[in-house]
C-alpha cells in the first residue's frame, strides 16, 4: 500500500488505508503510545482509531522541521551565503558539537547578519529543548515556561510559521521529554524497502516484493506470523 501520494484523510481512505487502520485497531486495543511525524492527517486518523493512545512527536522529524524553516529564512536573507557548502554544514549542526575554529568561522559570518544571528541562536536554543529525553515530570514542568517563552519569541520574528506549528503540536512535542521512543526502526525498514525496489527497478509481482522485504527486514519466525 503506497500512501505517499495521499493528500488528505479522504485520499487515504480511498487508497484502502482504512483497512490497515481497522486491522490495527482490532489488534491494538491496548495501544498506549503512538509516535509520528508532524502530519495533521495521520494525527486525525490516529485519534479516530486509537482515542486512548498518547501521541508523541518523533524527535527526528521535529528537529528536521526546525532546520528546514531556518534554512528557508537564511535563503531569504542571504541567498549567496546559503550556497556556501561549508557554511551550510556549520548551520545545520548543533552548535555544541562544533569545534572552536568552526564556532569562530561561524561567528565572523553571523556578525555581518544580525537578524540571521538572532534566528540562528534561537534555533539552537530550541533544538536544545527538543533533544532532551527521559526527563522526570518535575523537571519537565520546570522547562515548560522556558519553551513557551521561546515559542513566543518566534511568533514575533520572521519564523512565525514555525511557531504556529510548534503551538499546534505542543503536547506531542513536550511528551518527547518523557518518552525515548522514536520512528527510527520504521524509517530504517522503509529505507531498506526503497532500496530493494530501486535495485530491482520495481516489482511487477507484489508477492515477490513481499518475500524480499521479509528476507531483508524480517526476523526469526516473522514469515510464520504474517
Amino acid at each position: 500500500m503506497d500512501l505517499r501520494r495521499a493528500k488528505g484523510t479522504h485520499d487515504l481512505i480511498d487508497r484502502n488505508a482504512s483497512i490497515a487502520w481497522h486491522t490495527c485497531a482490532r489488534r491494538g486495543s491496548s495501544l498506549r503510545v503512538i509516535v509520528m511525524g508532524l502530519s495533521e492527517t495521520y494525527r486525525r486518523i490516529a485519534q479516530q482509531y486509537f482515542p486512548n493512545a498518547m501521541i508523541v512527536a518523533d524527535r527526528f522529524h521535529v528537529v528536521r522541521l526546525v532546520n528546514q524553516h531556518f534554512l528557508k529564512l537564511w535563503q531569504q536573507y542571504d541567498p549567496e551565503g546559503r550556497k556556501n557548502r561549508g557554511l551550510l554544514s556549520l548551520m545545520r549542526r548543533h552548535h555544541w558539537k562544533l569545534s572552536a575554529v568552526q564556532k569562530e568561522n561561524l561567528r565572523q559570518y553571523l556578525a555581518q547578519e544580525p537578524v540571521l544571528k538572532a534566528l540562528y541562536f534561537a534555533k539552537q536554543q530550541l533544538n536544545g529543548f527538543l533533544v532532551m529525553k527521559s526527563l522526570t515530570r518535575k523537571r519537565a514542568q520546570k522547562m515548560m515556561p522556558q519553551l513557551l517563552s521561546l515559542i513566543e519569541q518566534f511568533e514575533q520574528s520572521p519564523a512565525r510559521a514555525l511557531a504556529q506549528t510548534l503551538r499546534a503540536w505542543l503536547e506531542p512535542i513536550v511528551r518527547m521529554w518523557r518518552f525515548t521512543k522514536s520512528n527510527g526502526i520504521t524509517e530504517g525498514f522503509h529505507n531498506k524497502m526503497e532500496m530493494l525496489s530501486r535495485r530491482a527497478y520495481g516489482f511487477r509481482n507484489f508477492e515477490n516484493y513481499r518475500m524480499r522485504v521479509l528476507a531483508q527486514c524480517g526476523w526469526n519466525g516473522v514469515i510464520n506470523r504474517i
